[in-house]
């Protein structure tokens, strides 16, 4: 019987928060006058990764300028218009825009073509799942993979920032290998490609950056385990103010 239901980015979030405070002092540990203290970003961390758990609808330009981009790859690579959101091209301007959530997002052709291209002959945005035991039960594992090629599966991030093994801590890399290896599909190569936006008051300029990861069961499972089960203590810790129980396998009553 599965008792939790939990999707990659899900763990995801739960890694940003347990390592809070290794991130704030990397972002703001030198500051003179940060915008919270340690203990302040920690707690807003919690109260973040729980809203998440809870499927609380946020507005987030850096989220939807990403689901943009993403979209407008998987269009390039499918030949077909998108029923997300309105995309187009401005030729003259070498310009694709986006229009998402009532924000136009723009990127250049270039950059658009280089990414499909990368990607041609891929399945994109391909469902996931599998089962993992642990010592609280069986957790159902899933997510959507953006780009599954023949040999590798590929995520794709926008970021304002990066520095090298950015993503080390997310567990993309680890959950859809397992998914698609439990379902027979035996990849083990993955890769994070990544798009930084530098933003200017005149113009952005863009730079692309690949993280590889190379899944091996024998290390991964236990470590994805491991972190799967700290996940699950903290959703019964805090099990009175989660209020989506999808979770926990429950429905709705």
């Amino acid at each position: 019987m599965i008792r939790y239901n939990i999707y990659a980015t899900l763990c995801d979030s739960y890694s940003q928060y347990i390592h809070a405070r290794q991130i704030y002092n990397e972002y703001w540990g030198n500051s003179d006058s940060p915008k919270l203290t340690e203990d302040e970003f920690v707690e807003q961390q919690r109260k973040d990764f729980i809203d998440r758990i809870n499927r609380v609808p946020f507005d987030s330009i850096p989220a939807d300028r990403g689901t943009a981009f993403n979209e407008i790859v998987d269009c390039l690579i499918l030949g077909q218009k998108s029923e997300k959101m309105i995309i187009e091209s401005d030729k003259q301007a070498g310009t694709i825009n986006a229009f998402y959530n009532g924000r136009n997002y723009t990127f250049p052709i270039s950059v658009c073509r280089e990414f499909s291209a990368y990607y041609k002959g891929s399945m994109p945005q391909v469902y996931t799942h599998a089962v993992l035991p642990t010592i609280y039960g069986d957790v159902m594992l899933y997510g959507y993979i953006d780009e599954l090629m023949p040999a590798s599966v590929h995520d794709i991030k926008t970021t304002g920032k990066y520095s090298a093994g950015k993503f080390k801590n997310h567990w993309q890399h680890v959950v859809y290998p397992f998914c698609l290896n439990q379902n027979g599909n035996m990849v083990t190569d993955f890769e994070y490609n990544i798009l930084l936006i530098n933003e200017r008051r005149d113009r952005a300029s863009y730079e692309t950056f690949t993280e590889h990861y190379a899944y091996d069961a024998d290390e991964d499972v236990p470590r994805l385990r491991w972190h799967v089960e700290s996940l699950i203590e903290f959703l019964e810790e805090n099990r009175g103010i989660i209020t989506d129980l999808k979770v926990f396998n429950l429905h709705e009553k």
